[in-house]
């Protein structure tokens, strides 16, 4: 591994991209098989050796492009938020679009769930190209909106979504562990719970009105997301000036 530099700021995004050594060895195709390989194990199965044996060559190979693992979370966190959708500007239903590059932002993170474990923690992610795009046609659809200040208003939404992505992300891992499907799993926790909530009035009314769970998980999440997010529209739609649409 490279010697470490005491002035260097550590992040793969304030230093410059190496040129490929190997036609087929480069940066792009290591982080896509990172990101195969982060989709299929997970977080904990990744390392720079299990890696290069995929790509048929040794770590050492793989630190010419990507000086340590925690470069290597920043670029595939990345690369998966290329996935992330942001209507245009130019429509004329604000909240449409901004809830739109929510629902987005949510479904990237269910489709990799090894992206809520890392989401804050990847360095300087924010950085990226990818998320760095997003983040600006957000700004945009906030400013056509009429919104002065894009920047504050955009941190309560993310604030929102991450918090929420993550955590459901965190529940459908656990319930893709025990081999279940997710109403089979809700409905053999569900007594432990209507237990727990028995001493608190304003729970145990909650969880005795269906005593297996939500009929369909799936649709019942996706509410409980929109809601939370009509929220927080509701919310910052109070910041807009009086004459903005």
């Amino acid at each position: 591994m490279p010697a470490k530099n005491p002035t260097a700021v550590p992040s793969v995004w304030t230093r410059q991209k190496r040129e490929p050594d190997q036609p087929a060895l480069s940066r792009d195709a290591i982080v896509r098989e990172a990101v195969a390989m982060l989709d299929a194990e997970g977080v904990e199965a990744l390392s720079m050796r299990k890696l290069g044996a995929r790509l048929g060559a040794g770590a050492t190979s793989l630190y010419r492009h990507v000086a340590t693992k925690d470069e290597l979370m920043e670029l595939a966190l990345d690369e998966v938020a290329a996935e992330m959708d942001v209507p245009s500007a130019d429509g004329a239903d604000w909240r449409a679009g901004i809830a739109g590059a929510g629902q987005s932002f949510r479904a990237t993170v269910l489709r990799h769930p090894w992206l809520a474990s890392v989401l804050g923690q990847a360095g300087l992610v924010y950085l990226g190209p990818n998320l760095m795009a997003y983040t600006e046609r957000l700004a945009a659809l906030f400013t056509a909106a009429g919104f002065t200040e894009p920047g504050r208003a955009i941190e309560p939404l993310l604030g929102y979504v991450i918090g929420m992505s993550t955590t459901e992300a965190a529940w459908l891992t656990t319930v893709a562990r025990s081999g279940e499907t997710e109403a089979a799993f809700i409905a053999r926790l569900m007594p432990a719970a209507r237990q727990a909530a028995a001493p608190h009035a304003h729970l145990a009314g909650d969880y005795a009105t269906d005593a297996a769970g939500p009929a369909d998980p799936v649709v019942f999440r996706d509410e409980k997301f929109t809601y939370g997010l009509e929220v927080v529209l509701d919310g910052l739609a109070l910041r807009l000036p009086r004459e903005a649409p």
